[in-house]
């Protein structure tokens, strides 16, 4: 099975780096790091480098033993710092080194209340355990850092139990980080004391999905030593990945997944029957039955520990990854932004993609500019340049100085009948039909379909750029067994567009030199089609959550009430003679709860409006 979050990090072959000026630190008698144009150079041996194992212990013991659960950690360090060489570290912590389970996905459908798939612990572990692909190992070490691999708590030959990065995973890599500043203990597997004696103490941590997770959870508790993290399709609140304002969401094409399938899937460590009882609290914490906000999300909520964040963070995020949907870094954006933590983004058109396959060369550059400045203090322009890249159609990119775009002003379009931007009378109906997909009800824009209501601007007459997040306001009484409201914009104009996303084939390049493009999984892929319309983004809502996502208030059937949430915050430009759609739903096929047919939506128009954030 997989997770919409299996991450596997992407070890292509990578081109070697312009090159800058010798950092004052070193001793150029003696091994050191070579700094060339503001980079760490390529100088010492991937091949003849130190691989070692060491146990880190935690201050948790998560799997109930009477003994503090220990972190498995793979090191590979330039062998010089046998000799007295002392380097940063970048630490990607992961669950999937040992593989995975095949784990049940919940049902999507309803038929009374939202039901559980049955679990049984796995009674071995999946596959042996392997570090041979880690953040970009063959690039970093060579240009003088030590890469270590952690597995997570519950996973591989790590102690503990896997909780969807709750508290004990978090404190699993923070007391590796710990151990790198010499704050933690560490074994062999001899059980013999072993100190990171090579260690600066600066450590990075990296990865991209659940190991891009792992980052933001650590620097949430500002940990010291920890630096920088760079998070690729992070997440930056669970609750957002799975649930919105108070409704069940899956992750799209995904339907039925969950928190606790994170833990459920990765349990790869020995003896796994003593973790289930701690897997199994996840269920009832998670609340699928009313989606409420509680304290199992909230301990995962590392976006509003923003101004705890010590290092400073470089993210990721796609604007076609309905998996790690966007507001995760719109969430976590805001709040480095308001804390004025360092930060820097790249956007991009993929989907839950590495940017080693979206940007390759530029990406590595300014992943070496950004980790030799945070890391070796080397002087370089990183900081000087723009905060946000962001890719506008597939190779060309755009830089800003934030996002969303500084000139975006929030614009109120009314909805009549059939109409986005006027102030209508009256009221609409819809009846819900779950079985239908968006891209179904959004065809035939045009014509009165019964199961959704559909507001269209005139042609555009020039380029309207939407930057930042919709919202939507309804008046509305709903009658039925579905609780939610969705709502999705829509562009139509028939367009060339990117119908889906893959790198191309190709090998994956490992050794000391780093080869060319030729051979290596380097160029980006598109398939394109030729559509009449495309869902831009989308929202939800559970209509009993109206005034929190804590709190669950019945609705009387019958009853109008005002409902209003945001959609996915996004980027977008819509070309002059297109039209701009706003399409309501009760389901939303692909990622909401499906309940039995029937529920009808009247729409008061004079109380409803869609706002869009556009740039002047």
């Amino acid at each position: 099975m997989r997770l919409s979050l299996l991450s596997v990090a992407a070890f292509a072959g990578m081109t070697g780096l312009l090159a800058g000026t010798m950092p004052a630190f070193a001793d150029t008698g003696r091994p050191h790091i070579v700094v060339k144009d503001g980079k760490t150079q390529p100088t010492f041996s991937f091949k003849d480098a130190v691989r070692e194992k060491v146990f880190v212990e935690t201050n948790v013991d998560s799997d109930h033993d009477g003994k503090r659960d220990r972190v498995s950690v793979f090191i590979t360090r330039p062998k010089e710092t046998d000799g007295g060489l002392k380097v940063a570290s970048i630490l990607e912590g992961s669950p999937y080194y040992a593989g995975l389970h095949d784990t049940p996905y919940h049902p999507a459908d309803v038929t009374d209340y939202p039901r559980l798939a049955a679990w049984n612990v796995p009674t071995a572990p999946p596959g042996p355990t392997s570090y041979s692909r880690v953040y970009y190992d063959n690039y970093f070490v060579s240009r003088g850092y030590a890469v270590l691999a952690a597995d997570t708590l519950g996973t591989g030959d790590s102690d503990g139990c896997p909780t969807a990065v709750g508290p004990n995973e978090t404190d699993g890599m923070t007391s590796v980080i710990k151990w790198l500043t010499g704050k933690a203990t560490a074994y062999d597997a001899a059980g013999k004391k072993i100190s990171a004696g090579w260690s600066t103490g600066n450590v990075a941590m990296a990865g991209k999905s659940y190991d891009g997770t792992l980052p933001l959870a650590a620097a949430a508790t500002g940990v010291k030593g920890l630096k920088t993290v760079v998070s690729i399709s992070g997440v930056a609140n669970w609750y957002d990945e799975y649930r919105a304002n108070g409704g069940v969401v899956a992750p799209d094409g995904w339907e039925g997944e969950d928190l606790d399938l994170h833990a459920k899937v990765v349990l790869s460590r020995r003896n796994p029957g003593i973790c289930e009882k701690i897997i199994k609290r996840l269920e009832p914490g998670m609340d699928r039955v009313t989606g409420d906000y509680n304290r199992t999300w909230d301990e995962r909520n590392f976006a509003k520990s923003a101004p705890d964040f010590k290092a400073s963070v470089f993210m990721t995020s796609g604007l076609a990854d309905w998996n790690v949907k966007p507001i995760q870094m719109s969430l976590l954006w805001e709040g480095l932004k308001k804390a004025d933590v360092n930060r820097k983004l790249w956007i991009h058109q993929a989907a839950h993609d590495e940017p080693l396959d979206v940007r390759k060369s530029v990406w590595l550059e300014t992943l070496n500019l950004w980790f030799a400045h945070e890391l070796y203090d080397v002087r370089n322009d990183i900081m000087r340049q723009p905060r946000v890249d962001l890719e506008r159609t597939p190779g060309t990119w755009e830089t800003y100085r934030d996002w969303p775009d500084k000139s975006a002003r929030p614009v109120k379009l009314g909805l009549s009948t059939g109409v986005l931007g006027e102030r209508g009378r009256g009221t609409d109906t819809l009846v819900d039909d779950p079985s239908r997909t968006a891209e179904n009800l959004a065809a035939n824009e045009d014509k009165p379909d019964p199961n959704r209501l559909m507001y269209l601007t005139p042609k555009l007459t020039k380029a309207t750029k939407l930057s930042g997040t919709a919202r939507i306001k309804v008046r509305a009484s709903v009658d039925g067994k579905s609780p939610y409201l969705s709502a999705l914009l829509v562009d139509y104009g028939t367009d060339e567009r990117i119908s889906g996303f893959a790198p191309t084939s190709g090998t994956w390049c490992y050794g000391d030199s780093i080869p060319g493009d030729q051979g290596c999984r380097a160029n980006r892929g598109y398939s394109t089609a030729v559509t009449p319309f495309k869902i831009v983004t989308r929202g939800w809502m559970d209509v009993r959550n109206r005034h929190s996502a804590s709190v669950t208030e019945p609705i009387k059937a019958g009853k109008e009430y005002t409902f209003s949430w945001p959609m996915q915050p996004y980027d977008y430009v819509f070309k002059p003679g297109h039209r701009i759609g706003l399409m309501v739903l009760a389901t939303d096929h692909a990622y909401t709860l499906r309940y039995p047919a029937g529920t009808k939506v009247a729409v008061d128009l004079h109380g409803s409006s869609l706002t869009l954030p556009l740039t002047k």
